[in-house]
C-alpha cells in the first residue's frame, strides 16, 4: 500500500534531532508516495523480530505516524501482509496483536544474515541457476522476473536466472510468499561450477549480461551520500533523542534492505574497481551502532503488546553488524 501526499501526516518538525538526521526524517515524511507495506516489513525485521516478532497494532500506528504513515495506511498495509502470508493476527480483548507467520519469520531470519553482516559473504565459486522449463504466460514470466530480481538474481538469455550465492530453498519460499508457489514446477534449480578451461568465456561476461552494475553502483553511492553526513554529525555530537534515533534507524535499514535485495553479492574479483558497496556497508554499520541504544529506549516506551506487556529485546540484537569468529554474518536469530 502506498500513500499519496494528501494522506500523509505532517512532518515531525518538533522532534529533537541533529540537523542532518532531522532533515532525513522530514524528507521521507514529505514524499508523495511511500509503500507502507515495505516500510512495515522493515520495522518488523529490524525492531519487532528481536522482541518476539509480535506487537500491538496501535503501537505500530504510533511508531510510524511521524514518518507520514497514517492509521488508515497502516491498517490497509497490515491487512495485505496478512493476506500475503507475512503476518497473522491474534485478538486480546478489544485489541489485536500482529505477529510473523512461520514462513514470514523464516524469510526475516534468512534476510538478517545478509542485512546485518559485518562484511560481504565469501563466494564458494559455484553459480546458482534457475532454468525456466515450463511455458509461462507473459504476465507470469514478468512476475517471476520481478520477484527474482528483488532477491538479487540476474537474467540470462534463454530463461535462465543466475545468482552466485543464493539459498535456493529460501528463494522458493520467497516465491511462495509472492504468490508464485505454482511456478515452482516450472523451474529447475541447478548448482554449477566454473571449469577453468582456456579460451572459454570469463565470469565477467556472465556478470555483464545478468546485472546492471552501473545502476547498482549509483544506488550505493547515493546511499553513502545520504547517510555519511549523518555519521559525521552524530559522531561530533551527543547521541540523539530516542524518537528520532528510532526513525533514523528505521529509514536506514529500510533503504539498506532494499539495496541488498537487488545486490547479487558478487565476489570482489568480479566487481568493478572502487566498488562502493563496501563503503556503503561501513556507513550503514557505523550509523546503526550510533542509533541503536537510543532507538531501543524509544521502543521500550512505545512498543507494546495488546495486553500492555513490553517485550524485551533479545541479546543478539546488540551483535548486529559485528563479526563472530571471522564469519560474515551472525546467523539466524533463535526466538524463544
Amino acid at each position: 500500500m502506498s500513500r499519496s501526499r494528501s494522506a500523509a501526516a505532517p512532518a515531525a518538525t518538533a522532534l529533537p534531532a541533529p540537523d542532518a538526521l532531522q532533515a532525513r526524517i522530514e524528507s521521507f515524511a514529505r514524499l508523495d508516495r511511500v509503500h507502507a507495506g515495505s516500510l512495515i516489513i522493515s520495522v518488523f525485521g529490524d525492531a519487532v523480530l528481536p522482541r518476539g516478532a509480535r506487537l500491538w497494532l496501535g503501537s505500530l500506528i504510533q511508531l510510524l505516524e511521524p514518518l507520514g504513515i497514517n492509521e488508515r495506511l497502516v491498517r490497509t498495509a497490515v491487512y495485505r501482509l496478512v493476506q500475503d502470508g507475512w503476518l497473522v493476527n491474534q485478538a486480546c480483548g478489544r485489541r489485536t496483536d500482529y505477529m510473523l507467520t512461520a514462513a514470514g519469520r523464516a524469510r526475516f531470519e534468512e534476510a538478517s544474515r545478509q542485512i546485518y553482516a559485518a562484511r560481504a559473504p565469501r563466494w564458494d565459486l559455484h553459480w546458482r541457476l534457475l532454468l525456466v522449463t515450463g511455458a509461462l504466460s507473459p504476465r507470469d514470466r514478468e512476475r517471476l522476473r520481478r520477484s527474482l530480481f528483488w532477491q538479487g538474481y540476474g537474467e540470462l538469455p534463454g530463461g535462465i536466472f543466475v545468482h552466485p550465492s543464493a539459498d535456493v530453498g529460501a528463494t522458493f519460499e520467497a516465491l511462495q510468499a509472492d504468490g508464485l508457489g505454482e511456478r515452482r514446477a516450472d523451474l529447475l534449480p541447478l548448482r554449477a561450477e566454473r571449469l577453468p578451461l582456456r579460451g572459454t568465456a570469463p565470469d565477467r561476461d556472465l556478470v555483464r549480461q545478468a546485472w546492471n552494475l552501473e545502476a547498482l553502483a549509483g544506488d550505493y553511492a547515493a546511499f553513502v551520500a545520504r547517510y555519511a553526513p549523518l555519521v559525521a554529525e552524530l559522531e561530533a555530537h551527543a547521541p540523539p533523542a530516542p524518537a528520532p534515533a528510532f526513525l533514523g534507524r528505521t529509514l536506514l535499514i529500510h533503504d539498506w534492505r532494499r539495496l541488498l535485495l537487488r545486490d547479487p553479492q558478487l565476489p570482489e574479483e568480479l566487481l568493478p574497481r572502487d566498488w562502493p558497496g563496501e563503503r556503503a556497508r561501513h556507513v550503514c554499520r557505523r550509523l546503526y551502532r550510533l542509533l541503536l541504544a537510543p532507538a531501543e529506549q524509544h521502543l521500550d516506551e512505545r512498543l507494546h503488546l495488546a495486553d500492555g506487556h513490553v517485550p524485551v529485546a533479545a541479546n543478539w540484537l546488540w551483535q548486529r553488524f559485528e563479526p563472530q569468529e571471522d564469519e560474515c554474518s551472525l546467523g539466524a536469530p533463535r526466538l524463544a
